[in-house]
């Protein structure tokens, strides 16, 4: 029987395994950092007006360029975002992954580089190398904030063409602070000039501001956004960026014709009318999220500051046998393969206990609660 190592695969390919969380039939999954609420009856019903509109016309191809959808988003980012954004500064596509493989078609690709500060969301490294790019992974402390001198000192030395910043993190959760970005596009500058992708997929869950206002005056920086999270709409897959002008024409160069069906369009559209509603159920789970923070201090976890939708916690001796007794209690949650942690989705409260008790059923175990700092270094 043939298998991947049988074909002639790229070299950079091989050995790899694809992106994913396992997809269990469990009876609380808090393990891909969905919004938990289903999408309130009244967008349901304009959801299914604007499809049947759009349908009237699927004979033709749907706007090729996405003009209202990429109106509509620049309104909802110059009202959030505390800053002014036209629809030449928006592109979207089919979720953010496909944002950042268009950026690093355009920016990236073979005898190119990009560097991310790892752990963080592991899809920019795959699709660094999906793409032809290669990868470099920088440092971080050991709390999981980001080292700037070390990630100065590593930017000037690969001197690589694209760099990426998350925050909030994934999946640690913490944010990086405007200065510390301000600081690394100026050594990015320094050292190529590069592009510098700040991955916002989760901002707005963060006690902070978007950093949508530093785009002014550096055309160099892009800001990535999705609307899986905050929107609740992690089945329609849509994505989108800001960034000058002259970014959104560039990768254009690179994206497939009429890469946003005419429905995927319909839908963002119809969610962009219920923008308040959503962002209600987002404060929601702000305050969800806070008290996974406290109730898992509580119980002697040690949990790492989040502005995101889900919380990362630990430290354990055997991080997958802890994972494996939160799902022998019918909880999923994610081992990330961070060494020590895991990371639980903030759901609903009644989620939320689930998850709560399952872990004081593991900390009540012999031997299964958090290491202590010198079995964790040990």
């Amino acid at each position: 029987m043939t298998g991947i190592d049988d074909l002639p695969v790229r070299d950079e390919l091989r050995g790899k395994t694809p992106y994913g969380a396992p997809q269990l039939d469990v009876p609380v999954r808090l393990n891909t950092n969905e919004n938990p609420y289903p999408l309130p009856e009244p967008l349901v019903e304009r959801i299914a007006e604007r499809v049947r509109e759009a349908a009237r016309g699927l004979n033709r191809y749907p706007d090729r360029d996405a003009v209202e959808l990429r109106t509509e988003l620049a309104a909802y980012l110059t009202k959030t975002g505390k800053h002014p954004v036209g629809t030449e500064n928006v592109w979207a596509a089919n979720g953010s992954n496909e944002v950042i493989q268009q950026l690093l078609q355009t920016f990236g690709g073979p005898g190119r580089s990009a560097i991310g500060f790892e752990p963080s969301y592991s899809m920019h490294g795959l699709i660094a190398r999906g793409t032809g790019t290669a990868w470099i992974s920088g440092p971080r402390n050991e709390d999981f904030t980001l080292d700037l001198a070390a990630a100065e000192r590593a930017i000037a030395e690969h001197r690589p063409d694209v760099v990426f910043v998350t925050t909030p993190n994934n999946p640690t959760g913490n944010a990086v602070p405007p200065e510390t970005v301000l600081a690394l596009y100026e050594a990015a500058q320094a050292a190529k000039p590069s592009m510098v992708v700040v991955d916002e997929a989760y901002v707005e869950f963060s006690h902070g501001d978007s950093l949508l206002p530093l785009l002014e005056g550096r055309p160099n920086l892009v800001v990535s956004r999705t609307m899986s999270k905050a929107f609740g709409a992690a089945g329609l897959r849509l994505g989108y960026l800001a960034a000058d002008p002259a970014v959104v024409d560039a990768v254009q160069l690179v994206r497939l014709p009429y890469h946003l069906s005419a429905v995927t369009q319909a839908t963002a559209l119809a969610a962009l009318e219920h923008t308040d509603t959503l962002l209600g159920y987002v404060e929601q789970l702000k305050a969800e999220r806070d008290r996974l923070v406290t109730e898992l201090r509580a119980m002697g976890c040690e949990v790492t500051e989040s502005d995101a939708n889900f919380v990362q916690f630990g430290r354990f001796a055997d991080t997958h046998a802890a994972w494996r007794k939160i799902l022998d209690q019918g909880v999923l949650v994610r081992d990330n393969g961070v060494p020590g942690w895991l990371r639980v989705s903030a759901g609903t409260p009644k989620e939320n206990d689930a998850f709560l008790d399952a872990v004081r059923e593991l900390m009540g175990t012999a031997g299964d609660g958090p290491a202590s700092p010198k079995e964790q270094s040990a």
